[in-house]
């Protein structure tokens, strides 16, 4: 039982380290102020052949005149849980050619809209809004703890959640 309690602990401490790192974050440093802002910079690595929008309104905006699915991927730039999951769909042929068929929003900071985080705010996690701007909270990944949350390793679950999000699409509109 000793075990078991020292591992959610340390879990526990990646979370906060995670979510503590977020606002010193924040600053922009000279440079990257100084780098030319080039659109794909928008991917911040997630796909830079896609295209992403730039605002959670943007993103609402476009899913609903478009009527596809919108996809928000909340990630830290410092939080290596972020970076290892960020490597993984980026290489993902698959899962690159299947986002294609999203709106996509990949945000380094909190909306104010409560909806985007129905179980807390941690990173990375990913979650799916339907172009009826209804957030798909029943679209969770395999943590109980954190429902949309997701490891490298779960890259097909991601797949098959992203299938089933334009799924449910078809079908309730």
């Amino acid at each position: 039982a000793m075990e078991k309690s020292c591992m959610s602990m340390f879990l526990l401490l990646v979370a906060i380290s995670c979510a503590l790192a977020k606002d010193v974050g924040k600053k922009e440093t000279k440079e990257t102020a100084a780098k030319p802002k080039l659109p794909q910079t928008l991917s911040r690595g997630w796909g830079d052949q896609l295209i992403w929008t730039q605002t959670y309104e943007e993103a609402l905006f476009r899913s609903k005149n478009s009527n596809k699915p919108l996809m928000i991927i909340h990630h830290l730039d410092d939080c290596p849980h972020s970076q290892a999951l960020k490597k993984v769909f980026a290489e993902n042929k698959e899962i690159q050619k299947l986002a294609e068929k999203f709106i996509l929003l990949n945000l380094v900071y909190e909306t104010t809209d409560k909806n985007l985080s129905p179980d807390g705010q941690y990173v990375p996690r990913i979650l799916f809004i339907d172009p009826s701007l209804t957030v798909r909270a029943d679209i969770t990944g395999r943590y109980s703890n954190r429902l949309y949350a997701y490891e490298p390793s779960d890259i097909s679950l991601l797949y098959s959640n992203m299938q089933k999000a334009l799924k449910l699409l078809k079908t309730e509109l």
